[in-house]
């Protein structure tokens, strides 16, 4: 196995490169044979770069991430190291393709390049390091601009008083401050920017990596930001084979001239202010703040920084002749203009005016880290703490390393999953709903169309037919492929008897037979005619947590709403093992906490719209490819009845701690069921993803019984007076019966095959609290 490691950088566009290489993942693999992996992170490896640094060199990713402390970040080195193990195996690719945009600018020495050297040996010996440069002038224009979105407060004065003649690397490092997070000092976001000498920087890898090791590649901003960005990445990998087009990734947006000058000058005048070391000022935060400041305003000239960068030229013209790539032109430097100066602010801009109104907001944040990072940052000297400390034994007995890191992070973060969300008490034990009487639909309607994909779920179509009836749903139209339990047979009862409508899937094309089944039902007079259609699975209850629990009730606390996001509360199997034909909701009484952001699938969302004709495209999730001039028609709505527009009006599909609120509506989503109907769904598959399969990670992400919630039983009588109603027809009565005996017998015979009993008993002895749920869930692959 060959290794490319691409060490990027952020100011040449990798984050482009990083987002096609994301999108394009399984097609490099199946087709290149080269390994995206993502346990370093999903596009930039950001976990790669942060375990290479030396433990004293603190840098915004490791102290917003939790990984200050040497104990803290040995225990990312090891965790990291064997989910690379894992993906390997797995994949058992021919090119392992790593990229993070900090390695050049982040490893300035070289303990921290044999690190990495190690690491990468430890898997091959053949490894490649990459990177793409351009004219300093813009490149140091950009990295700059960078470095003030982190907080770097000294000015570009300090790469000018770097004399003509001197070593560029060994001045600028020279100058590299030692870190001290609570201050907001980090080494490589202060120092100047030492790997702008690109003979220095290669020199320094080829001492690690050996002679020849690393390439240059010319940064065209143009091509990173379009479709070709595919074909950089193909000439990078050296491959012939076809990826199809790039993701189009326009630059990111950096600071103009005047906004320059005034987010430098906020940064020295926060780092001044936490000098004492008795306050935190987050990223998010500080971000927020330098936004604050910001004007509208001419954009910089990379042309004034020619004179800095002129030193530059005769080493630039070496490295075309070293590299095939490069041509005079990609290192071309503007000729020599007025020397630089920091820009004008304008309008008599003094941060501390600004400073004075933020100020409140850092003593709050301090007061909400106390206890975390600033403990953490104060012992950076410190005697070693031990990892997962609040551990449960069992945890502490099955969690691998990568668990472990995220639960020392994640429970001491604003994420650790908690119930206190909300005014809806939902324990309470209310009176049942009364009947909903039958809606009387205008000529040409078929009013609210719930439209669904089915494979072998006998056993529990009833129910959740009846249940969507009794809160309001008039129709139904249920796509199937590939079922063996009487699941169609089912459905075509139904549509005989008139209760919605089937259609056999069997023949769908493309990726999943989910995505055909939604497109085709664009066509279908059902969907055409409906006021409201939403798309769900059977093991998903709307529920309705207001007035008398029907849709009329939610409409009425948000009828301007034209898209419902209905978020997902997961329910866990609740301790019942074994199938049985009680019903669904009644069985399942425990979920997952009302505040639990971690994982992503925890608050997931499937959308309600009305049918206005805003969006092209139904998707599994949501309404999507919205129609240009209609966004004006579009409100979102979150469970809570609050507007959500802004957020998820183009993309998006779940929601975010300023988005979240199920008071008034929510997904009851059972995942699994039964411990027994649980082997079964792992045995045949999931319906979207038709290359994922569903095993002990799946159990983990979706097995949540940590607190109760009865809200949905309040239906139980008003449904099974409509499962009744409906089973008064012998025929279905008897292909339901038939259904649930195809299930237990095909649980029996699972239990006889000692792959699905050792998973059955290994999901059964799976314990864990809320934060350790979440914490494993984070560090396993959901595709195992």
């Amino acid at each position: 196995m060959k290794i490319i490691l691409h060490i990027g950088t952020e100011a040449t566009s990798s984050e482009a490169l990083q987002a096609t290489l994301d999108v394009k993942r399984n097609q490099l693999l199946a087709k290149a044979g080269v390994l995206f992996p993502s346990s370093p992170g999903k596009r930039n490896h950001a976990r790669l770069y942060m375990a290479m640094t030396d433990p004293d060199q603190v840098d915004p990713l490791r102290f917003n991430r939790g990984f200050i402390t040497a104990e803290r970040q040995a225990t990312l080195q090891a965790a990291l190291k064997a989910d690379l193990e894992r993906e390997i195996t797995a994949a058992q690719p021919r090119v392992l393709l790593l990229s993070a945009g900090q390695l050049a600018g982040g490893l300035s020495r070289t303990s921290e390049l044999e690190r990495l050297r190690d690491l990468l040996r430890g898997f091959s010996d053949d490894i490649s390091v990459v990177m793409h440069v351009g004219p300093q002038t813009e490149v140091m224009l950009r990295a700059y601009m960078l470095q003030l979105h982190e907080g770097r407060g000294r000015s570009l004065a300090l790469e000018q008083a770097i004399p003509e003649g001197s070593d560029w690397r060994t001045a600028c490092l020279s100058q590299m401050p030692e870190a001290d997070p609570l201050r907001g000092i980090f080494p490589t976001i202060e120092a100047p920017l030492f790997w702008l000498d690109y003979e220095a920087l290669q020199a320094h890898w080829e001492s690690v990596f050996g002679p020849g090791s690393l390439s240059f590649r010319p940064h065209d901003a143009e091509r990173f930001a379009s479709e070709a960005v595919i074909d950089e990445i193909r000439d990078m990998l050296g491959t012939e084979d076809s990826l199809g087009r790039g993701e189009a990734t326009p630059p990111r947006r950096l600071l103009n001239a005047p906004t320059l000058a005034r987010a430098r000058q906020m940064n020295s005048l926060l780092q001044a202010y936490l000098a004492p070391g008795t306050s935190i000022l987050p990223r998010k935060l500080w971000s927020a703040f330098l936004g604050e400041v910001a004007i509208e305003g001419p954009e910089a000239d990379p042309a004034a920084l020619s004179a800095i960068c002129a030193r530059f030229a005769p080493g630039n013209a070496r490295l075309v002749e070293r590299h095939p790539a490069l041509s005079a032109e990609s290192l071309a430097l503007p000729a020599p203009g007025a020397p630089w100066q920091e820009p004008d602010p304008l309008y008599g801009y003094r941060p501390s005016q600004y400073f004075m109104a933020m100020r409140w907001r850092i003593e709050r944040a301090t007061r909400a880290e106390r206890a975390g990072k600033i403990a953490e940052a104060q012992g950076i000297d410190a005697a070693p703490a031990t990892p997962g400390e609040g551990l449960s034994e069992t945890a502490r007995a099955i969690l691998p390393p990568g668990a472990v890191v995220q639960f020392d992070q994640l429970s001491r973060s604003p994420f650790a999953p908690h119930n206190n969300l909300g005014q809806l008490d939902e324990t309470a034990l209310l009176p049942p709903y009364s009947p909903a009487p039958p809606r009387s639909l205008p000529a040409g309607s078929s009013g609210r169309v719930a439209v669904g994909c089915m494979k072998n779920e006998a056993p529990y179509i009833l129910e959740w037919v009846a249940y969507h009836r009794a809160i309001g749903f008039d129709n139904f139209l249920i796509y199937t492929n590939g079922c063996t339990d009487g699941t169609d047979e089912i459905l075509t009862r139904l549509m005989q008897l008139g209760v919605l409508e089937h259609r056999d899937n069997d023949g769908w094309q493309g990726n999943s037979p989910q995505q055909w089944a939604l497109d085709c039902a664009l066509e279908e007079p059902v969907i055409r005619d409906a006021e409201w259609i939403a798309h769900f699975d059977v093991d998903e209850f709307v529920n309705v947590r207001c007035g008398n629990g029907t849709l009329d009730d939610f409409f009425a606390h948000a009828p301007e709403a034209t898209n419902i996001a209905m978020t997902w509360r997961l329910f866990g199997h609740n301790g019942v093992t074994q199938l049985s034909d009680e019903m669904v909701i009644a069985q399942f009484d425990h979920a997952a906490p009302k505040y639990c952001p971690k994982p992503h699938t925890a608050w997931g969302f499937k959308t309600m719209f009305r049918n206005i004709g805003a969006y092209q495209k139904i998707s599994c999730h949501r309404t999507n490819k919205l129609r240009k001039g209609k966004a004006e028609r579009v409100q979102w709505v979150n469970g809570s009845g609050q507007e959500i527009t802004r957020e998820v009006l183009k993309n998006g599909w779940r929601n975010s701690r300023k988005s979240i609120g199920y008071d008034l509506l929510q997904l009851n989503h059972y995942a699994l069921r039964s411990a027994e109907s649980y082997l079964i769904k792992r045995q045949r598959g999931r319906a979207l993803h038709v290359d994922r399969s569903i095993g002990l990670n799946y159990w983990v992400r979706m097995d949540w019984s940590d607190h109760r919630d009865i809200t949905i039983q309040r239906n139980i009588p008003r449904v099974r007076a409509e499962m009744e109603r409906l089973l008064q027809d012998d025929q279905l009565r008897q292909l339901h019966r038939q259904g649930l005996d195809w299930h237990r017998a095909k649980a029996a015979e699972l239990h006889a095959q000692p792959e699905f009993q050792d998973l059955y008993h290994k999901a059964l002895a799976l314990k864990l609290t809320e934060t350790e749920r979440a914490a494993y869930a984070l560090a396993l692959d959901v595709e195992s």
